[in-house]
C-alpha cells in the first residue's frame, strides 16, 4: 500500500476578517493533517479491500470562512465538501484563485439542481431519478456523481433504499452528463458503523457490473469512524473536526438527513 504523503506545514498568510475572529484561520492546518493523514495511512494498510490506491481525504469546510480554507489549501488540501449551496457559492467565488476541486455533500433540493451543478464538480448525495434527471440537464460540464444509500432503511434519513438502488443505478448510467462513480453511505448514528460500511461496500460490488466504467467510489467515513470505512473498502473520507476543530458556537450540527460530516 503506498503511503499518503505527508502535507506541507505552512501558514496562511491571509488574517481573519475581522467580524470572524474566533475561527481558526492562523491554524497550522499542515499539522492539523499530519496525524489525520498518518491514521488514514495506517487504515489503508490495514484494509481487507486493499483499494488500487490510497484513500481520499475531503475536507469538509461546512461553516468555515474562506479565509479557513484558504489556510488548508496552502498546506496541501485540494478537495473540500459543502453541505449547503448558498453559503459555498460565496466562499468559491472567494476562493475561485485556487485549484479547488468542490464536492457537494449535502441534502439535494430540487430547486438547488442548477446552482449544484453550476458550482461543484462532485455531487455524493444523489437519491433519486428525479434530481439525477435534474442535475443532467442543469450540467454544462460532466458532474461526477455518487448515489447516497439509505444502507440502514432508516425512515427519517436521506438516501435511496438499497432496494431501489438497482433501478436508480440504472437511470444515472443513462445520463450523458452524469458520470456515476460509486456510493456514499451516512452509517445511523449509535450503531455499528463498521456493519455499515461493510454492507455499502457489498453493494457496491453487487452493482459494479451493471454501473459503467468509472464506478470506482465508496465515500464514507467521518471524523469518529474514518478508520473503520477505510478498512472496508473506502475511497473517499469525510473529515470535519479533525481537520478545522469544533464547529463556531451557534452551528447546529444538522439533521441525520444530512451529509453533516464531522
Amino acid at each position: 500500500m503506498t503511503a499518503i504523503a505527508p502535507m506541507r506545514c505552512r501558514t496562511s498568510s491571509h488574517s481573519c476578517p475581522p467580524r470572524k475572529r474566533g475561527l481558526n484561520c492562523g491554524v497550522d492546518y499542515g499539522k492539523r493533517m499530519e496525524p489525520v493523514l498518518a491514521r488514514l495511512t495506517a487504515a489503508a494498510n490495514r484494509t481487507r479491500a486493499a483499494p488500487s490506491s490510497a484513500p481520499r481525504l475531503l475536507a469538509v469546510s461546512k461553516a468555515r470562512n474562506a479565509a479557513e480554507v484558504r489556510a488548508a489549501h496552502t498546506a496541501g488540501q485540494r478537495e473540500f465538501g459543502e453541505n449547503y449551496v448558498q453559503e459555498a457559492a460565496a466562499k468559491i467565488a472567494a476562493l475561485a484563485d485556487l485549484d479547488i476541486v468542490w464536492h457537494f455533500i449535502g441534502a439535494i433540493q430540487s430547486n438547488k439542481t442548477r446552482d449544484i451543478a453550476d458550482h461543484f464538480q462532485w455531487v455524493h448525495t444523489v437519491d433519486r431519478t428525479k434530481i439525477a434527471s435534474r442535475l443532467n440537464a442543469a450540467a454544462g460540464d460532466v458532474l461526477d456523481v455518487c448515489i447516497q444509500v439509505n444502507v440502514d432503511v432508516e425512515p427519517q434519513k436521506a438516501g435511496v433504499a438499497p432496494a431501489e438502488l438497482p433501478a436508480l443505478v440504472a437511470h444515472i448510467a443513462g445520463l450523458p452528463r452524469l458520470r456515476l462513480r460509486g456510493l456514499m453511505v451516512i452509517p445511523r448514528q449509535g450503531g455499528d458503523s463498521r456493519q455499515s460500511f461493510r454492507r455499502t461496500r457489498s453493494l457496491f460490488e453487487a452493482m459494479a457490473p451493471c454501473a459503467g466504467p468509472h464506478w470506482d467510489t465508496l465515500s464514507m467515513g467521518m471524523s469518529d469512524d474514518f478508520e473503520a470505512a477505510v478498512e472496508e473498502g473506502a475511497t473517499i473520507v469525510r473529515i470535519g473536526t479533525a481537520i478545522f476543530g469544533p464547529r463556531p458556537v451557534g452551528q447546529a450540527s444538522g439533521a441525520v438527513a444530512h451529509a453533516e460530516s464531522v
